[in-house]
């Protein structure tokens, strides 16, 4: 039976773009880049009144939830670029799942309203990797289900994102704050390659702007590799505090889970899945981003002095 022919975006006005996930960190910190932008913002919503006080008078908001394909059309109309930041890591006990059904929900119905590209952030990891965290296989195939629709995919890989809201952030920063001496597991040692917000957010930018060549990823990261002790260390050099790192080989993720959620205000669920992720060496290992774009990332000791300027500020 033919399929039906995509309803193609109206190219005589401005682009629409959609915007999902506006009411997480990174989609909250795009928002507003976007309304500056020469085109037409649509946000997808589960609750648009929440959202609307949020977002300027020409900005739409849609209502639409990525696990209800039926509530998709309407966002997707008429859209030429939509970007794709949903993690339903917080919201569920199996996310992997519900991550899945989302993404092919999403990607099946930008096909059919001819949306031409679909902008995704995901995380770094190796795919060969056998022991890949469950966060960062599912992150990973996400990205492999929205290129799999046909539509255009501009997949972003990116380890921890610094800044001040960032959940990874705010776990390091409260395990800092509120602990003089920590007992560390060793893959607090594990090389990773974390990013500043604002680079993040001027990569996803660029991307609307990328000429057309077919689906791509694309790892990015700041210019250092570290570890994530590094990291606490350089956080507590900022803040002037005098910490203590103790490492042992017996700290389980699933221990260092319970442990986290005793001295964090993340919740349990997210913070084990995302420190199960810490054994995962996330460094980048194809550079193409630095090439294709003009973003040239700051360092750990920029990015951290950031976020603690975003926090205290």
């Amino acid at each position: 039976m033919p399929q039906p022919e995509p309803d193609h975006p109206d190219v005589t006005g401005p682009p629409v773009v959609l915007l999902t996930g506006a009411s997480g960190y990174v989609g909250g910190r795009l928002l507003p880049l976007l309304e500056r932008q020469p085109v037409v913002v649509r946000c997808l919503a589960r609750n648009p009144d929440k959202l609307r006080p949020l977002v300027r008078e020409s900005t739409q908001v849609v209502r639409g939830d990525v696990l209800d394909p039926a509530s998709l059309a309407e966002a997707l109309h008429g859209v030429h670029t939509a970007y794709y930041l949903v993690h339903l890591m917080s919201d569920s006990k199996d996310f992997e799942k519900e991550d899945r059904q989302a993404a092919t929900h999403f990607a099946e119905a930008a096909r059919k309203a001819g949306v031409r590209r679909i902008v995704y952030l995901g995380g770094l990891g190796d795919d060969a990797d056998p022991d890949l965290s469950p966060h960062l296989r599912s992150r990973h195939e996400v990205g492999h289900i929205l290129k799999e629709s046909g539509v255009e995919t501009v997949e972003f890989r990116a380890g921890m994102v610094v800044g001040a809201g960032s959940l990874s952030y705010r776990l390091l920063k409260s395990l800092t704050d509120r602990l003089p001496v920590m007992v560390c597991p060793r893959w607090l040692t594990t090389a990773t390659q974390p990013v500043a917000v604002d680079d993040v957010l001027a990569y996803l930018l660029a991307a609307r702007e990328l000429p057309a060549g077919g689906s791509r990823t694309f790892e990015i990261g700041g210019p250092e590799v570290v570890t994530y002790a590094d990291l606490i260390r350089e956080y507590a050099r900022q803040r002037g505090l005098r910490r203590r790192l103790i490492f042992v080989p017996v700290l389980t993720p699933y221990l260092s889970g319970l442990w986290l959620a005793l001295v964090t205000p993340a919740a349990y669920e997210v913070g084990r899945h995302l420190i199960e992720g810490l054994r995962n060496p996330t460094v980048v290992r194809d550079k193409a981003a630095l090439e294709v774009f003009p973003v040239r990332p700051v360092g750990v000791t920029e990015a951290i002095r950031r976020a603690i300027a975003g926090t205290t500020g």
